[in-house]
């Protein structure tokens, strides 16, 4: 029987991850951006929406169940990206709710909201295009 040998590194140490987890990684960038433009196009927050929609959760935990799929891979920066973005958004989101706690924090709290909306759609943006690019994400 003839044996195929298979490179699976890019040359650089990393291991090319499988088609599917590519794709997979698209679907989840999809379905947080799905849920940031729902609040860009609602009456709600940005923040809100991408916090709190269904698609954006689903796609935490889809980072979550297949985190250990992709380890050593170029995609694990992209599934930390992710992860980071949604905690770091819902840091901000609460450090705008207690600022609003106050008459006087409200327009902090506003500034902050949208802030938080913005940051979070460049995220999706930019780690949507360097997984376009193959490209792995920063720390």
């Amino acid at each position: 029987m003839a044996t195929i040998d298979v490179d699976l590194s890019a040359g650089d140490g990393v291991v090319l991850p499988r088609e599917g987890l590519v794709t997979l990684t698209h679907v989840i960038y999809a379905l947080h951006a799905f849920s940031a433009l729902t609040g860009l196009l609602s009456s709600a927050l940005i923040v809100t929406a991408f916090l709190s929609g269904w698609p954006s959760i689903i796609a935490v935990i889809l980072n979550y169940v297949k985190r250990s799929d992709v380890r050593g891979t170029w995609l694990d920066s992209h599934f930390g990206w992710q992860i980071r973005t949604f905690w770091y958004a819902l840091l901000f989101f609460l450090a705008g709710a207690i600022a609003f706690a106050t008459v006087l924090g409200i327009p902090l709290a506003i500034v902050i909201w949208i802030g938080t909306g913005i940051w979070v759609l460049y995220r999706i943006v930019r780690g949507w295009m360097g997984l376009t690019e193959k490209k792995s994400m920063p720390l």
